[in-house]
């Protein structure tokens, strides 16, 4: 087998029902905790006048933004229908149902733009300089936020031929079938006998009457999903019966956490270790991104409401491309500044160090 079955539980540790700390949640405190940390790190080291309560106060706006814009951003550039959708139920409205649709990193950007616009007018602090601060350490929680994304097993890969090592198969695949591919649905009656309380005939007959019965598609999408939770909860049975019905695909959400977090934090990382125009560490943020997330996206599948747009292209890409025709204009402009330079994290001694061997 040149591939893995995904098994992986979204819930660390589960407290009562529905309620538990999930790897979604714990990823985006993880990316806050870090940013507080580094941010304190850096403006110490630069000398710019940041104490640890100010630091505090800059990742809880940072927090807001992230959280409000990325929700807001999900709802505007993948599902406007979200601002029409209520319920008689928590959370009432749609644009507050995170577990519908999630968020938009692009979003989560303009959300942390307005919040650093916010607090350099109270604080009056340089907007550039706190730009500057969230280009730098953003990308660590964005590394993180991919992570969750492939223990979540969402935003999934496209397809391949099986000639690579590392390609895995994801469960959740089957959530589309019903609308899709019914026939695929009928075809899992022996899996789904081995759910508790299901039988194969009751499967066939449901699945018979998806397109006219109420009942009948309840039966299937909850079926559906015990047969995911019964994989993350170990039943082996049923992961390798169902893997004969998967699709090989890209572990994109890997390749995203690394090109748009990890490698893109080292690369501004070390870009800031000598003073820099305030903007540069900014505009080459969006720069980066930009290009890793139209790259990454090729080994992506679309969002399956949306598909595949203009030259075949995803969403994600095109709002990728303005980001990336914005970040050469904002960085051609901002390294034309006359204005002093924010120092970087090296010291003016280390900095005589690194000159005299050539770093």
């Amino acid at each position: 087998m040149m591939y893995m079955i995904h098994d992986l539980n979204p819930v660390l540790l589960s407290i009562y029902g529905d309620i538990g700390i999930r790897y979604y949640g714990l990823a985006y405190l993880m990316g806050f905790v870090f940013s507080y940390f580094f941010i304190l790190w850096l403006t110490k080291r630069q000398d710019m006048g940041m104490n640890q309560q100010m630091v505090s106060d800059f990742i809880t706006y940072g927090a807001f933004g992230v959280l409000i814009g990325g929700r807001l951003g999900y709802a505007v550039f993948y599902s406007p229908d979200l601002f029409f959708r209520f319920k008689s139920a928590f959370p009432f409205w749609g644009v507050l149902a995170v577990n519908e649709g999630g968020m938009a990193s692009h979003g989560g950007m303009i959300g942390l733009v307005a919040a650093c616009l916010i607090f350099a007018k109270k604080y009056k602090f340089s907007s550039l300089y706190l730009f500057d601060l969230v280009a730098i350490s953003g990308p660590v929680g964005i590394f993180f936020g991919r992570i969750a994304n492939f223990i979540n097993g969402e935003l999934v890969g496209r397809p391949v031929d099986g000639s690579i090592a590392w390609g895995v198969k994801f469960p959740s695949d089957i959530l589309q079938w019903p609308q899709t591919q019914i026939n695929k649905v009928k075809e899992l009656g022996d899996i789904a006998s081995l759910i508790p309380g299901m039988t194969k005939q009751a499967w066939l007959e449901a699945a018979e009457q998806f397109s006219y019965q109420d009942s009948a598609r309840k039966t299937i999408y909850q079926g559906l999903e015990q047969i995911i939770l019964l994989i993350q909860s170990g039943h082996t049975e049923i992961k390798t019966q169902l893997g004969a019905f998967l699709l090989e695909r890209h572990p994109s959400q890997l390749y995203e956490a690394l090109g748009e977090g990890l490698i893109l934090f080292l690369i501004l990382f070390l870009v800031w270790s000598k003073p820099r125009q305030p903007g540069v560490i900014s505009s080459l943020f969006v720069i980066l991104y930009a290009i890793a997330r139209i790259v990454t996206e090729q080994f992506r599948m679309p969002d399956a409401h949306i598909g595949y747009q203009l030259w075949g292209l995803t969403r994600g890409q095109w709002l990728s491309i303005v980001m990336l025709f914005v970040g050469f204009v904002l960085f051609f402009l901002w390294s034309r500044q006359t204005a002093k330079k924010n120092p970087g994290w090296l010291k003016a001694k280390s900095i005589k160090v690194h000159k005299r061997y050539g770093l």
